[in-house]
């Protein structure tokens, strides 16, 4: 698969740096879980402490760090503090991810099409005998 658009070279080396550091904070399987969960629902951190079973400081470090990054966003309610996905980018990339990693039928269908998309598969409408059952008779001789 290529990119259809022609994006200059410049406007590549000049994004890079900003794209990486972005890309950075899904890179952590802590972090990464944390924006999987959060990007499903509107979360308080009991519930998100409970849920993924990482402990209270490791979840404080990684969440202050994706809050830091304008990731996710806080809502206080009375005691509670509740977490959601800030960044639309974040939020392309999380179902993005979930489309790769977690889906089974559409991993299929992107192999499929991908599959089509390289003339590994032909029309099923221009194909002879489609649809059609092809069976193997063994007929003993006597």
């Amino acid at each position: 698969m290529s990119v259809e658009t022609r994006i200059p070279l410049e406007t590549l080396a000049a994004k890079a740096p900003e794209a990486a550091e972005f890309m950075r904070h899904f890179s952590n399987a802590n972090r990464l879980m944390l924006l999987c969960y959060i990007a499903q629902r509107e979360a308080a951190v009991s519930d998100i402490q409970e849920e993924l079973g990482i402990k209270q400081p490791a979840l404080s470090q990684q969440l202050a760090e994706l809050r830091q990054a304008g990731l996710v966003k806080t809502r206080r309610e009375s005691r509670q503090i509740f977490y959601s996905i800030a960044d639309g980018r974040a939020e392309v990339v999380m179902k993005m991810l979930f489309r790769l990693f977690c889906d089974p039928e559409a991993q299929l269908k992107d192999q499929f099409q991908g599959a089509q998309e390289a003339g590994l598969l032909t029309d099923p409408i221009q194909t002879p005998l489609a649809g059609a059952a092809h069976f193997a008779r063994i007929v003993p001789t006597a």
